[in-house]
């Protein structure tokens, strides 16, 4: 009877430890994903930023400001890039929407503004 004991001791010990593993390999992508996550962030904010200092330029272009918003934002990662730039009167703002790469299947879609005055020449 003690050898029975023991092994369904053992069994028990491994099931609880399959269990504690797959738990800790959920939470171990869940952090990784979280990172990838607000990297797309990072990259859309900085897209944005850069299309709305490149359109806000007494020279400056919206569809030079689009080209290099895509460009950054292609290139940091993100898939399915819209660029929206909007030059009115006194302000230029820029959007940037993406989906971030996604490990577990979690819809990680990212959207970030960026807003600054209209830079105007102006005589002394």
């Amino acid at each position: 009877m003690p050898a029975q004991a023991r092994d369904e001791r053992g069994l028990s010990e491994s099931t609880q430890w399959a269990v504690l593993f797959s738990l800790l390999m959920l939470l171990t992508l869940g952090i990784i994903q979280g990172g990838i996550y607000l990297h797309g962030r990072n990259v859309a904010q900085r897209a944005a930023t850069a299309a709305v200092d490149a359109a806000r330029g007494s020279f400056g272009s919206t569809a030079e400001a689009q080209q290099i918003a895509q460009g950054i934002a292609q290139s940091g990662g993100l898939d399915g890039v819209a660029v929206r730039i909007n030059r009115g009167g006194t302000i230029v703002t820029a959007e940037v929407t993406g989906t971030a790469p996604a490990i577990l299947d979690i819809a990680s879609r990212v959207h970030e503004t960026a807003s600054a005055p209209l830079e105007r020449v102006t005589q002394p």
